[in-house]
């Protein structure tokens, strides 16, 4: 069984910065494409930052100069630093991986999402 665990949301200033972490456990031979999405309340879930196994990164327009994402493969971890934030960036923020477990099935993976709050 393979679980995705996020921690690191939470109430923060506007300008202020947060870092997410999300990391992967059970039955994983290898993990390859790593990321971040977002969902507000009443719009769609959408993209914010990825990586590849091999450290590679793309972000949203929203994100890009503001947000890095990177990953720790030992520690089959994926990371997400926010800074300069906004109120806009109000959103429940989850993790996906795409996991190579047993047997060699690859299967995409979700966390459960965590909070993340910009407000004076």
């Amino acid at each position: 069984q393979v679980q995705l665990v996020e921690s690191g949301g939470g109430l923060v200033q506007p300008g202020g910065s947060l870092r997410l972490s999300c990391a992967a456990s059970g039955s994983i031979l290898g993990i390859n494409a790593m990321g971040w999405y977002r969902q507000a309340p009443g719009k769609q879930r959408e993209a914010v930052a990825g990586i590849t196994r091999d450290g590679s990164t793309n972000y949203a327009d929203s994100a890009k100069g503001r947000f890095t994402i990177s990953r720790d493969n030992a520690k089959n971890t994926v990371y997400l630093q926010m800074d300069s934030l906004k109120p806009e960036d109000t959103a429940v923020y989850y993790c996906n991986a795409e996991i190579i477990g047993t047997r060699l099935r690859i299967g995409n993976y979700w966390g459960q999402g965590t909070q993340v709050t910009v407000s004076s």
